[in-house]
């Protein structure tokens, strides 16, 4: 679905003949960057201004992963498997190289692009923002310093996942009936560096489009990312060789629903993996923070100059 005056999706099909839907703002000549949003989110997620990345000399690409938006469900999926709607995004668009942003729960999505075998040669490099940890990650207390609102949303460490499921169909039920309703519980969950962070009506507003886009075909692509996101990834973080691919993590430290504690496992567990935990940050000052790593993902091939606005809609 689009609004009037803005372009709709495109479609890749992948291998097993599955729709991926995908936007790109930003230069058509750019170096190309793609975006993988949030749990739960879509391709109408916070980016840059289309004319900022213009200047930026960066063809941003976002999709919904699948059950998302206008995505096809691929019910079971794992992790991984988002390396292999990249891959089907990117030859439709012969891209023989790219780089890969992700965020919060889009984050571990975008680590299996420089895991993949397939993908080896393909990915330059590799952002990661305000990411989740396995959930078996050991030596990490996975809840440790997480808001309520998120622990009860990933289960609360208890295996049955029937639990998990009726919650997210619950909370998608009734922001069916009240299409704000994800937005004003999530800022119940927010500490003061997060409210500081949205304290912008626009940047609310794409927030509220992204949910919006996300479960209007229902709750399926929310509960399979948080199905995926509780079981193994399907890939191993030490497989990513850094040296081909470099690989670089950003956290608030004051992050609530993804603890800076899961970016400081994941660092560790990268060989080579850069990080950066910001004090007085939290989980959406990752917003603020994607043009600066939009820059280092274009390899510098993107000139420095360029504005970092971010609240506006895809293109203005």
């Amino acid at each position: 679905m689009t609004r009037e005056g803005e372009p709709g999706p495109r479609y890749a099909h992948r291998a097993d003949n599955k729709r991926v839907a995908y936007e790109e703002t930003g230069a058509p000549d750019g170096f190309p960057v793609f975006l993988m949003h949030g749990t739960p989110g879509s391709r109408r997620g916070p980016k840059p201004r289309g004319i900022v990345l213009y200047r930026m000399g960066i063809r941003l690409i976002a999709y919904d992963r699948p059950g998302y938006g206008d995505s096809d469900r691929f019910e079971g999926r794992d992790v991984a498997d988002a390396a292999r709607d990249v891959e089907a995004i990117a030859d439709q668009l012969d891209l023989d190289r790219f780089a890969v942003a992700g965020r919060s729960g889009g984050g571990p999505h975008a680590l299996a692009c420089a895991a993949d075998e397939r993908l080896r040669g393909r990915v330059s490099r590799v952002a990661v923002l305000v990411s989740f940890a396995p959930s078996e990650a050991i030596g990490l207390d996975w809840f440790e310093g997480m808001n309520g609102d998120n622990q009860r949303g990933f289960g609360n460490g208890r295996p049955d996942t029937e639990i998990v499921v009726e919650e997210i169909r619950q909370r998608a039920a009734r922001a069916a009936e009240d299409p704000r309703f994800l937005l004003r519980d999530l800022m119940t969950q927010m500490g003061p560096p997060d409210r500081r962070a949205i304290n912008d009506a626009a940047l609310r507003g794409i927030i509220f489009d992204t949910y919006q886009e996300a479960l209007r075909a229902g709750p399926y692509g929310w509960i399979d990312d948080v199905l995926a996101l509780r079981r193994d990834w399907k890939f191993d973080l030490d497989a990513i060789d850094t040296m081909a691919t470099p690989v670089r993590l950003w956290h608030g430290a004051d992050d609530t629903f993804a603890p800076a504690s899961h970016g400081r496992w994941l660092a560790a567990r990268i060989p080579g993996a850069e990080i950066e935990v910001q004090p007085g940050a939290a989980h959406f000052d990752a917003m603020g923070q994607l043009p600066r790593i939009l820059r280092w993902l274009g390899d510098g091939q993107v000139p420095t100059g360029a504005d970092v606005l971010i609240g506006a809609r895809p293109g203005q």
